[in-house]
């Protein structure tokens, strides 16, 4: 390899030895060069000062803050949203051939005789101005339809879980992408110095009947600096571990250990340049300045009981979803820019008749609360509540049927969605889909098209926000064209 590149001439030599094959690698050799090894670390002239323009929010923003709630596994629109009282007459009829028109399957319902027409149990009513069909399952939630954007014809590429969610939240079925969360965090920056920019809560369901894998993965920041990962706050014990100091340790010595620390990191930093030994040290620090926000943060005893009369008294209990969204009212209200709230347990395949009503349950006071909490505080208009799943569910029932029970498989052909304030527009109700709840038929929103309209209320041009990482310039919403959906805009 050639080192004497403009990138390699300020280093020592014993720095170009400690090079790692991944620098090495990325930097192309002799074949990309210079170019190639500036994406690979981090656009920087010393790898640690991003010198890429970014220029961003492009425009004024609808939106300062995110609050995404993430129903892990798929809610079914049918029971929901999406309310078709034709198939009533179709209950246990085939679904047609026409309908299907041979698109693909799961292995769970592939090996299937029969594709029987399921149509929901549970009751619909018209709600608000806009008249928007909701479930009887969520009775609080349909309250706030006026407040709400309705997308009824999300779609997706993928057909199962982990592609899926990594495409809802990445862009992209590929693992080791940045999520949105950190997206955000890497253009717009941090509202409050003492608490990270991105948070993730992930909530326990009443029912943990057929749960889906959560991990790190979700709040990745991929190629993006490490310091614009989501942060995990725990739902029992300290919220973060080691939060606190150990027994004899004062607040004075962990500063004097962490300066210590610090300056041997800066010296390691300028021999070798690795960009994620800046990262380390911010992430030192951030966790020096959380160990007196965060504490405050989580303490609920300061809530009068109209939060609790609001939230409902599960809000309470930590870990619950009514929990994790007053939370999350706290965090957005303390400058975190970017929440992601995951609740899992929506991956029906069967039960749906004795599961739906408890995940309904859990959500649904909650997700009233903090609409109405923020409207009160006169934060609603900056912050933007994105609420939905993966995917949608089957309108034909996966395993027995009867009129009190059935199951539904994955369905990534259509599904709901919603937004409330930061610009969205409510009592909007956007896309249709087919008598089955099967195919778009018209206005679809595929996922791009989804990210491409949350970062333009937050004042984002997508195709304007890119990182150049192996050459290449990427962004959120991919190479395929992707359109902000302007009637869903305020």
């Amino acid at each position: 390899m050639n080192c004497n590149s403009h990138l390699f001439r300020n280093l020592s030599p014993e720095a170009k030895l400690a090079l790692t094959r991944r620098q090495i690698l990325g930097a192309g050799a002799n074949v990309i060069g210079a170019a190639a090894l500036g994406s690979l670390l981090g656009q920087s002239n010393a790898w640690g000062s991003a010198i890429q323009e970014r220029a961003v929010p492009h425009f004024a923003p609808k939106a300062k803050q995110v609050i995404y709630l993430h129903m892990v596994g798929g809610p079914s629109q049918l029971d929901l949203f999406d309310h078709k009282p034709e198939m009533q007459a179709m209950y246990d009829k085939d679904l047609p051939d026409s309908i299907r028109n041979g698109q693909r399957l799961t292995g769970m319902t592939s090996g299937q005789a029969r594709f029987p027409v399921a149509p929901t149990k549970f009751p619909f009513a018209q709600h608000g101005q806009s008249g928007m069909w909701v479930s009887d399952l969520l009775p609080q939630t349909a309250r706030c339809v006026d407040d709400m954007a309705f997308i009824r014809s999300m779609h997706t590429d993928a057909i199962n879980h982990e592609p899926a969610m990594a495409e809802m939240q990445t862009g992209s079925q590929i693992g080791g992408r940045p999520c949105i969360g950190s997206w955000l965090s890497y253009g717009l920056g941090a509202l409050n110095q003492n608490l990270p920019t991105f948070v993730v809560l992930v909530a326990n369901p009443s029912n943990r009947e057929q749960e889906q894998a959560i991990s790190s993965r979700l709040w990745s920041s991929g190629y993006l600096p490490g310091e614009h990962a989501g942060v995990s706050f725990r739902s029992k014990g300290d919220p973060i571990l080691f939060i606190n100091n150990p027994p004899g340790v004062t607040d004075a010595i962990r500063r004097r250990s962490l300066d210590s620390v610090n300056a041997l990191n800066a010296l390691n930093l300028d021999n070798l340049g690795d960009p994620e030994t800046q990262t380390r040290i911010q992430q030192y620090e951030m966790a020096f300045r959380m160990q007196s926000s965060v504490p405050e943060l989580t303490d609920l005893t300061q809530e009068p009981q109209s939060t609790f009369d609001l939230y409902g008294e599960d809000a309470r209990k930590p870990g619950t979803f009514a929990n994790c969204a007053l939370m999350s009212r706290r965090l957005v209200e303390r400058g975190v820019r970017f929440v992601q709230l995951y609740l899992n347990n929506w991956d029906h395949h069967s039960n749906v008749g004795g599961r739906m009503p408890s995940q309904c349950k859990d959500i649904d006071q909650a997700t009233f609360g903090l609409i109405n909490d923020l409207k009160s505080r006169g934060m609603f208009e900056d912050t933007l509540i994105v609420w939905g799943g993966e995917f949608g569910r089957t309108v034909y029932s996966q395993g027995g049927l009867t009129h009190e029970n059935y199951g539904r498989d994955h369905h990534p052909r259509c599904f709901t969605m919603w937004m409330a304030g930061g610009g969205a527009k409510g009592g909007t109700i956007y896309g249709e889909t087919d008598d089955f709840s099967y195919n778009v038929v018209k206005d679809p929103v595929h996922v791009r098209d989804l990210h491409a309209t949350i970062l333009h209320l937050l004042g984002i041009d997508h195709e304007r926000f890119t990182f150049r990482t192996q050459g290449l310039d990427f962004k959120l919403t991919g190479v395929e064209k992707a359109n902000v959906v302007r009637a869903l805009l305020a």
